[in-house]
């Protein structure tokens, strides 16, 4: 019988969870005992994937249950932190399982800044690691057969399930050991494994043959489906489908076999005979082709054996007739086996690290409900605020209640000195300034950290272009454009908030500017106050007047409802309620939860009564308002008016005005503070995300470079042939304008390229020289017989038509090599050499006065004088 097939486990390179988690954990958590259990427990995690991949594993069940409580805790750990690109960027990197690698590189490997990767990836070392565990157990007795049939469905439930979610999990193609068509034959492998354990078994047990039949005919039609996806898989090893077929034919030889065996105990002899006739075939088929990866002699000798005795008792007692292979009735199939369902937690000693966390998704739900209830909050103060702020620029208008109180025309009214106590306690006027001086500061800082975040998106995503449009098709991760789109629109609101905040500033500014002489004036001594407060008449008639009486009843009364309004806003904004409970209680009861409804019922119960008591305050200040205008009128009407008191009462509103324009600003400028404050963290946290993924990207960055390298590596490519220069150009001119003397050997010409040069013709014969061409003594030797173009007749045609007088018994010059000849590097000029006959290696340089002759030509005549001497190349 063949072996059992196992799959390799895929390996991974270490990453770092402490740190980039931890970080996580203390920008949201306070400093608390839940904060440092996090960060214990992410120490744990981090341990934990050491355990189940930093190191080889153990064929034992010991060993797939620490990957099964791995991938347990990233399933737990994934709705909890937000795992991604642009936020909790951290990369994993797997190798190909099946990928061995080549010559120049290694095997092939992904890497993905995305936790559903890592866990597909886990999985499938769950799926492998329990096909070889399984192919260990001795398959001899019970406990055995039945720990590999669990750990084979095991393994197929979890091919299967990759199979299922690969591509939704993420967000690029995947290597292709987990890709959905391989994945889906090694759980077709793993399933019919499962039902060959579930076969010898029932073998061991000795069932009825009926069952046993459709046990192994059940087993033959999973491996024929696991044969028919393999056969066409390049990546797969190459002895899984010669495996296969061999196994499928021997799973239908059993189900033969034994359906046979049923035969004949139903006497139907001549069935018995076919099945074990057609059984016997495909013996021959499996021993002639797969010999070399399964031992089926036993088996061939037991059907053998048994169609002997089955044909020698037909041919002397039953006669019955044997009916062809392909009449008889088909064997039945009993499947026993199904891939495992994957439900989380897998492992029995499960226990989630990160129990107390609250899940992403109840995050980002109380994110929401927060930004809804601070929305009522402001939306509440900010109505009581705008109203107070109404009323007592109405009623410094007015001139009151200064005007009530300063009825002798020459002390300062008690209300105007309880102002600048209250101005002077609060640091007068050089605290408001020193508010006013720290924004600016401030709001540059704040400017300086978006700006720097925004730099580091800005470059790194200059280099992904630049790389893109280098490396084209080769370049396939997402692109940082589309991957910062949060991050860019996130600080798109920060600069908004940042340009609203300078407008508020200016106004602030401006504001003071116009106020800032009266806000001086009540930082003054009450007898420096006295003296700058112009006097007038007396009015000390109305003291006693009932309109007097009416109007500081209704001032009393608006005095009470400011400080009612103080009591509301503290208590509108000490509501406090916990809504994690009830959105993990919806989340308990269903996968989505309605965040709106639940919000609004709780806001609404909280604060409907604050905002009813707002109403009503607003109500009553309209009421009390246009009862003070009215009485106001009439006092006014009672007062004697002359200019000095006119001028008095315009003093006493402006400096009733600048108090109330001082308190405004200084709580502006004090929620200004700490807005610019609070800005500061958040935009430090902005940085630290934008810095996060720009070194992943940068990392992940690297290893794509490396990745393209190693493919542009294996690429073949044709040499580059440089084009001549004008020196080579030239030097082919020369050379087709000299000629040589005729009683020597003409030298080839040296070939040099050209950008349009046509293709070289073929090569001839070698020249021969017969023997009666002996060459004479040198003295014998005629001189040389040539014309020679000299310097002053550059006309390539008569150079052209220039020619030289054969030597007898020679054979026309040897051309050229029929293939271009290195012509050297751009711009090389070769050093001066001796004169040579032949010629060659002259590289067209001309004869120099100082240099000394070179070696005489054999066989021909002496060489001529240095001035006569043509230009050979």
């Amino acid at each position: 019988m063949a072996t059992f097939i196992s799959v390799p486990l895929k390996k991974s390179e270490d990453v770092d969870l402490v740190k980039p988690l931890s970080k996580f954990i203390t920008s949201i958590y306070a400093v608390s005992e839940d904060q440092t259990d996090y960060i214990r427990a992410v120490d744990e995690l981090n341990k934990l994937r050491k355990s189940a991949l930093g190191r080889p594993l153990d064929k034992h069940e010991r060993s797939l249950e620490i990957l099964l409580r791995y991938y347990d805790q990233l399933c737990a750990a994934e709705p909890k932190f937000p795992f991604s690109e642009n936020q909790l960027c951290l990369t994993f990197t797997w190798k190909d399982a099946f990928d061995k690698g080549s010559l120049f590189s290694g095997p092939a490997k992904l890497a993905l800044a995305n936790v559903s990767y890592e866990k597909t990836c886990v999985l499938f070392n769950v799926g492998a690691l329990a096909s070889q565990i399984a192919s260990e157990q001795n398959l001899g007795n019970d406990e055995g057969r039945r720990t590999a049939a669990k750990l084979y469905q095991l393994a197929s439930g979890t091919f299967c399930h990759i199979r299922d979610t690969v591509l939704s999990a993420l967000s690029q193609e995947p290597t292709v050991d987990i890709s959905p068509d391989i994945t889906s034959a090694l759980s077709h492998i793993m399933l019919a494994q499962a039902q060959e354990v579930f076969f010898l078994k029932a073998t061991a047990d000795r069932m009825k043959s009926a069952i046993i039949a459709k046990l192994a005919n059940q087993a033959a039609d999973l491996y024929g489906e696991a044969c028919r996806q393999c056969q066409s898989k390049e990546n797969v090893p190459k002895e899984f489908s010669p495996i296969l077929a061999a196994k499928h034919c021997i799973m239908q030889v059993y189900a033969e076999y034994h359906q046979s065996t049923l035969a004949k105990q139903q006497q139907k002899f001549g069935e018995e005979i076919a099945r074990l006739q057609y059984a016997t075939s495909l013996m021959k088929t499996v021993t002639s082709r797969y010999n070399e990866y399964v031992n089926v002699k036993e088996l061939s000798d037991k059907i053998a054996r048994a169609l002997t005795a089955a044909k020698k008792d037909n041919d002397f007692i039953y006669h019955d007739r044997v009916p062809e292979s392909k009449d008889l009735d088909r064997i039945g199939k009993a499947s026993l086996v199904k891939p495992t369902a994957i439900q989380v937690p897998m492992s029995q000693k499960f226990t989630d690290l990160f129990q107390k966390m609250v899940p992403l998704a109840v995050q980002q739900y109380l994110s929401v409900y927060n930004q809804r209830k601070a929305e009522i909050v402001n939306r509440l103060i900010g109505t009581m605020r705008e109203a107070s702020s109404l009323c007592s620029g109405v009623l410094a208008s007015l001139n009151l209640p200064a005007a009530l109180e300063d009825l002798s025309g020459d002390s300062i009214p008690p209300s105007i000195l309880e102002k600048s106590r209250s101005i002077i306690q609060q640091g007068g006027q050089e605290s408001i300034e020193q508010l006013i001086k720290n924004m600016p500061d401030m709001l540059q800082r704040n400017k300086e950290i978006l700006d720097e975040s925004l730099r580091m998106l800005n470059e790194e995503e200059s280099t992904d272009s630049e790389l893109r449009t280098n490396f084209g098709q080769h370049w396939i991760r997402k692109p940082s454009g589309e991957l910062y789109k949060p991050l860019r629109t996130e600080g798109m609101n920060f600069r908004s908030l940042l340009d609203k905040a300078l407008q508020s500033d200016s106004l602030l500014r401006e504001r003071y500017a116009v106020h800032s002489p009266m806000i001086a004036l009540l930082c003054k001594s009450e007898p420096e106050l006295r003296a700058a407060i112009p006097s007038a008449n007396p009015a000390k008639t109305l003291q006693g007047n009932e309109v007097v009486g009416n109007l500081r009843a209704l001032l009393d009364q608006l005095d009470e409802m400011k400080k009612e309004r103080g009591r509301i806003e503290s208590g509108i904004r000490s509501v406090e309620f916990d809504m994690t409970g009830t959105f993990l209680s919806a989340l308990a009861q269903g996968s989505t939860i309605d965040e709106e409804a639940l919000s609004t019922r709780q806001l609404d119960s909280s604060y409907g009564g604050y905002s009813q008591e707002v109403q009503k305050s607003l109500k009553t200040q309209e009421e009390l308002l246009v009862n003070v205008q009215t009485l106001h009128q009439k006092f006014s009407g009672m007062k004697q008016t002359s200019a000095e008191s006119i001028q008095r009462e315009e003093v006493m509103k402006k400096l009733a005005s600048a108090y109330d324009s001082y308190m405004e600003m200084t709580t502006n400028l004090q929620e200004g503070t700490k807005f610019y404050g609070d800005l500061t963290v958040i935009l430090l946290k902005f940085q630290n995300n934008c810095s996060d993924i720009v070194f992943a990207r940068k990392t992940e960055l690297d290893d794509l470079l490396k990745v393209i390298q190693q493919t542009l590596a294996q690429e073949p490519s044709a040499p580059s042939i440089p084009p001549a220069t004008t020196d080579q150009a030239s030097t082919t001119t020369t050379t087709s304008t000299s000629t040589s003397p005729p009683s020597r050997p003409i030298p080839a010409p040296r070939t040099v390229f050209s950008q349009n040069k046509p293709s070289p013709p073929p090569r001839p014969p070698p020249p021969s020289i017969p023997q009666a061409a002996k060459s004479p003594p040198p003295s014998s030797i005629p001189p040389p017989q040539a014309s020679t173009p000299t310097a002053s007749n550059p006309d390539p045609a008569q150079a052209s038509s220039t020619t030289s007088v054969e030597t007898p018994g020679l054979t026309s010059p040897a051309q050229g090599p029929p293939y271009p000849t290195y012509q050297g590097h751009p711009g090389f000029f070769p050093m001066p050499m001796g004169w040579s006959p032949f010629g060659y290696g002259q590289y067209n340089m001309p004869y120099l006065p100082y240099q000394s002759l070179g070696q005489v030509g054999y066989p021909a005549a002496a060489p001529p004088q240095p001035q006569n001497q043509p230009n050979y190349p």
